[in-house]
Order: C-alpha cells, then sequence, then structure tokens
C-alpha cells in the first residue's frame, strides 16, 4: 500500500489521473486517487497534489462542468433519474468541496511551502468561481461573489492555534484589489465577532493575526470609483456597493469598531494608537466614533496615554470634538519617567505640535514650562540638550511667559507659588513663579547643558530652534560627540609648574619627606 501511494504521489502518475480524468468522464473515479494524495505526509507529495488539484478543478470550472445552483445531496441524486451529465456535475461539484475542504486544513500545515500553496491555490478557486459562479443569479446584473470559500480563507488566517503572521503577510498581496479588500473587511468583522462571542477568553494569538489583517488593509483618500477587481465581471453596476469607497469607509469603520470593543492585550493597545491617526481615522466614515476608546485608553496612564493623545487631537482639530481636559491629561504625564521611556521622542514631537497654538492662555504654556524645568533639574544630559530648547521655544511663541525669566524680585526658593503636586494647570501658580531651575543648569556638569541653560540670558531670539534634530538623541551619541571634539596641546592646569616628584621647595611634602 505504501509503495502505490508513492507511485500515485508522483508527479508522473499525478499527470496521467488528471489527463484521464479530464478527458474522460468514465475515468472520474481517478480524482479520488488524486484527492488521497492530499492526505499524504510528505510535503513534497502534498504540494504535487495541491498543483494538480488547482490544474483539474481550474479546468473544469471554466469549462462549466460543475452543478450550478444549491448543491443537492450525493446519494439523493445519484439514485435519482436525472439525466448522467447531471450526475456527473453534481458528483464532481461534491469532490471539488472535498478538495477545498483539504485545503482549508492545509492552511494549518508545519509546512509554509505548503500552506502558502494552499493559499494561493483557494485564491485561484475564488477568482475562477466568481467568474462562473457556482450559484444562480437572483435578478439580472446580479453581483455574485463565492462568499462561502472566501469565508473559509479568511477564516483560515484568523485562527486562535497557529501564528500566521508570515501567511497572511502573503495574503495581503491581494488586498489591492478593491473587491478583495471589500469582502475581507466583512468577513474579518463576523470572524472576529463569531471566535470572541463561542470563547470566553480569546488567546492572544488570534488577537495578533486578526490585527495584523486589519492593520494590513489600506483605503484609498481620494473618493472614486472602485473597479480593480479580482473577480473580473462582464460589466459592472453602480449599484453594487463594491464599487463604492463610502461602503468601503462603512466597512472599514465596522471592522475596526468590532475589534476595538473587546478587552484587548496591553501590546496592541499599543500598536493600535501607534496607526490610529494615520492608518485608521483617515479612512473612518465618523472618525468621532473613536471618541470613547481613545478616551479610555488615555485613562489607562502611561506610555497608552500618551499615544491615544495624538489620536484625540485629530479629532479636536479636524472634526470639532469637545473635549475640555485633554491639555489637563497631557500635563498630567509629565513625570520623571518620560525622559526614559521608548516613546520619549514620538512624545515630545506631539507636545509641540499640541502646544503650537498661540492662542493658548499664557497660565497654561507657563505650567507645561515650569513642570518641564522643574522635571529638568534630574534629567540625563541627552533629553536636556532637547526639553531646554523646547522650553525656550514656548517662551518665543508666547511673550507674557517671558516675565517668568525677567523677575529679579521673585520670591525665595523656598518660596516658590508654584504647585509641583497640583494636577490642574490652571491651579499650578506657574505665571506667578519664575524658571529658576533653567539658571541652576547653567552649573551643570556637561558643558553643552549649560550652553543651552544659558541661552536665557540673553534676548530669545524671533526663529523657534528646531528639536527634531534631539528628539531621537542618546548618550551614546553624545559621547561620541564629546571623543571627536579637538582638545588643544597644551591644557594650563596649573599656575606654578611643579618641580620634583615632592613638588616645590618649602612646601609641606618635602617638610616631612624625602627621597632615599
Amino acid at each position: 500500500m505504501e509503495q502505490r501511494s508513492a507511485s500515485v504521489g508522483s508527479k508522473s502518475e499525478l499527470g496521467r489521473l488528471l489527463q484521464a480524468v479530464l478527458t474522460s468522464r468514465g475515468q472520474a473515479n481517478a480524482v479520488f486517487d488524486i484527492l488521497a494524495v492530499l492526505q499524504s505526509e510528505d510535503p513534497e507529495e502534498i504540494q504535487e497534489g495541491v498543483h494538480t488539484c488547482s490544474r483539474l478543478f481550474g479546468t473544469l470550472l471554466e469549462r462549466e462542468e460543475l452543478f450550478v445552483g444549491s448543491l443537492p445531496s450525493e446519494d439523493a441524486v445519484l439514485a435519482g433519474s436525472q439525466g448522467a451529465i447531471h450526475k456527473y456535475k453534481v458528483w464532481m461539484r461534491h469532490r471539488y468541496h472535498s478538495c477545498c475542504n483539504r485545503l482549508e486544513e492545509l492552511l494549518t500545515h508545519p509546512s509554509f511551502q505548503v500552506k502558502e500553496l494552499a493559499l494561493k491555490t483557494l485564491m485561484k478557486f475564488v477568482q475562477l468561481e466568481g467568474a462562473k459562479p457556482l450559484e444562480k443569479p437572483q435578478w439580472e446584473n446580479h453581483y455574485l461573489f463565492p462568499h462561502t470559500l472566501f469565508r473559509a480563507v479568511v477564516g483560515g488566517l484568523l485562527i486562535p492555534a497557529d501564528d500566521h503572521s508570515l501567511l497572511i503577510s502573503q495574503f495581503c498581496e491581494y488586498l489591492e484589489y478593491d473587491d478583495i479588500r471589500f469582502h475581507t473587511m466583512q468577513v474579518a468583522t463576523s470572524t472576529v465577532a463569531r471566535a470572541t462571542s463561542q470563547q470566553p477568553e480569546v488567546s492572544l494569538t488570534f488577537w495578533n493575526n486578526a490585527f495584523m489583517l486589519l492593520s494590513a488593509v489600506n483605503l484609498p483618500l481620494q473618493e472614486r470609483s472602485l473597479t480593480n477587481f479580482y473577480v473580473k465581471h462582464a460589466q459592472t453596476s453602480d449599484k453594487w456597493k463594491v464599487v463604492h469607497l463610502k461602503e468601503h469607509r462603512k466597512a472599514f469603520q465596522e471592522m475596526w469598531l468590532g475589534f476595538l470593543k473587546h478587552k484587548l492585550p496591553l501590546s496592541l493597545y499599543k500598536k493600535v494608537l501607534v496607526a490610529m491617526h494615520d492608518s485608521i481615522l483617515p479612512h473612518l466614515a465618523q472618525p468621532t466614533l473613536m471618541i470613547d476608546f481613545l478616551t479610555s485608553a488615555c485613562d489607562v496612564g502611561g506610555a497608552i496615554s500618551l499615544l491615544a493623545l495624538n489620536g484625540l487631537f485629530i479629532l479636536i482639530h479636524k472634526h470639532n470634538l469637545e473635549y475640555p481636559d485633554f491639555y489637563q491629561k497631557l500635563y498630567g504625564l509629565l513625570d520623571p519617567s518620560i525622559f526614559h521611556v521608548k516613546y520619549r521622542a514620538r512624545f515630545f514631537h506631539l507636545a509641540d505640535l499640541f502646544l503650537s497654538s498661540s492662542h493658548l492662555p499664557a497660565y497654561l504654556v507657563a505650567a507645561f514650562a515650569k513642570r518641564l524645568a522643574r522635571l529638568a533639574l534630574t534629567a540625563p544630559p541627552e533629553a536636556l540638550l532637547m526639553v531646554l530648547p523646547f522650553i525656550c521655544n514656548l517662551l518665543r511663541r508666547h511673550p507674557a511667559c517671558r516675565v517668568m525669566v525677567h523677575r529679579p524680585q521673585g520670591p525665595e526658593l523656598d518660596a516658590d507659588p508654584y504647585d509641583p503636586v497640583e494636577k490642574d494647570p490652571a491651579r499650578s501658580h506657574a505665571l506667578e513663579s519664575c524658571l529658576w531651575e533653567l539658571q541652576a543648569l547653567q552649573q551643570h556638569y556637561h558643558p553643552e547643558v549649560s550652553k543651552a541653560a544659558s541661552v536665557i540670558n540673553q534676548v530669545l531670539s524671533v526663529p523657534e530652534v528646531s528639536i527634531a534634530p534631539l528628539l531621537e538623541l542618546t548618550a551614546y551619541e553624545i559621547f561620541e560627540q564629546d571623543l571627536k571634539k579637538k582638545v588643544p596641546e597644551s591644557v594650563p592646569l596649573e599656575f606654578i609648574p611643579t618641580k620634583g616628584l615632592l613638588g616645590q621647595q618649602g612646601d609641606l611634602c618635602t617638610q616631612f619627606f624625602n627621597l632615599s
């Protein structure tokens, strides 16, 4: 038996069986030998079997030799009085279903080559079945798409057991087609809903697979007719939802809202928020529906809150969202850890954007400048070289705040009116204080920090200093810069040169010690 299966699994034998099935209906039973190869344990034999099934059923679909319509029971048809051709088409349609079911199982095969080939073959069947539908149109110019087969393909990618990141990356090649993208969004929405309803707790692998697929969906930004279809049609109709970008936006919105309403792992929260402002919000039919997700993310704290602020700012700035606590939330994120987190550069880039408006009240800007100056006292040099120009830029944008560096008769340090514990910047009394911290930093051990802090000693220049090159600055880069500096050959270390090992004549050392 093993010898026979090995011979059947050979390329030449499979080619012979293929020719037998395609040339004579009397040899149709040979399809069982072809399908049996898909059950082999040898990955190379399976791949040969998949190639053969692809050619076999691809040809049968093109010839329209599979039954069209609601598929009846195989036993009932074979026992009935219908003609031989009708029975053959029903019987072969059942074999086609068996092949597709096995290919869906192969999407979880240990060999990636087998999984990739199974995916490509199934997508080929989607294209052929769409061009030669296996269901009858309900009315003239009815839009037909192989929903059942395609649902099985996407469902095979979104399974809770296996990490399908590589396979999903292969599937993403098909998302450039408008119809595949539209139906992927619909199927992903229903698959996520079904998975979460069936199990009280979904695995992290499922969420990662789902996020990778959802984040790969990109819609065009400009309104246009969508006709780049993977499944070819003789003619398109304006009545089809799949040709309108408006319908794609609705499906995109439903997909993401259905995904984000669940309790996601913390790592996924960060990934979603990083992509929110440029890959999700611009494509939603109603971006303001994200307000609940973003405000709840803001309350989480730490990096999650930091990343959520960008999406909130877009809703406030472009969609007239009322969120009065925005700057209070931003102010609350300023703590000593902000100089050490992974998203430090992103945070200060966004903070610079949020505080760029000249219409912000002076007390608010003063609170941010004072809080940053206070935190700067314990910040590392690489952060100071970025935050000091940041504070000076705030003073340049808001001349009303410059009183904080021009208050010679200000209070003593032990009577500083600024309240660092107050969470509301309006009640922090920052504008009544002064930036004595910048003067203290002029005595910093690193000369570049001291130089940056000394800028306030002169009149601030009108053009702002760009902090973009300083956002990613690291301690290693500062160290490398210091090593490359040219040091003068002779540096005066003492006013009186030393003579002898024990110093000058009459020195304390020479009085009590001598060399013998």
